[in-house]
């Protein structure tokens, strides 16, 4: 029963984050629909309510994904010590969360500047701002490769 449920936790976590992904890719692709006028670095462009509603369905998705990791594979919180006497598997583990962490951080600070640009009252004239819904969406992707192996470890260190 727990390896049946450990293999439909990891289902889930890949399956939040690949839909946030493409989500992001979207409204990427809904951002570029609309109207743009450039002129060499400069750039002015109306904001998109479905890249909006996009970028905010991924972001949403990828924070309920890495929830789910860290809820699922326990808090391994410990002291510097600890870490250095930690099996390798638990060392790991801990490398993989903190990937997880720093993932997310660049990943949802890319979709929310996607999402603020895409803001109704936000017209905006200035420096070219592209594809940080896609690269957003990018990193919801590889978010799942290590929130899935941070529950992998984290869970077999219990054994």
């Amino acid at each position: 029963m727990g390896k049946l449920f450990g293999i439909f936790a990891c289902f889930l976590i890949v399956a939040l984050d690949v839909v946030a992904g493409i989500l992001g890719i979207k409204a990427e692709a809904a951002q570029n629909q609309e109207k743009h006028l450039r002129l060499w670095i400069f750039e002015c462009k109306a904001p998109s309510h479905d890249a909006f509603l996009l970028g905010l369905a991924a972001a949403t998705l990828v924070g309920i994904a890495h929830v789910l990791a860290n809820l699922l594979g326990g808090c391994n919180v410990c002291t510097q010590q600890e870490i250095e006497k930690a099996s390798p598997t638990k060392q790991l583990s801990m490398a993989c969360l903190l990937f997880t962490w720093i993932i997310l951080a660049v990943g949802m600070s890319m979709l929310v500047i996607g999402i603020i640009s895409n803001h109704k009252s936000r017209s905006s004239c200035g420096f070219t701002h592209h594809h940080f819904l896609s690269i957003g969406g990018v990193l919801c992707m590889v978010h799942a490769l290590f929130a899935v192996a941070y529950y992998v470890t984290s869970t077999s260190s219990l054994d």
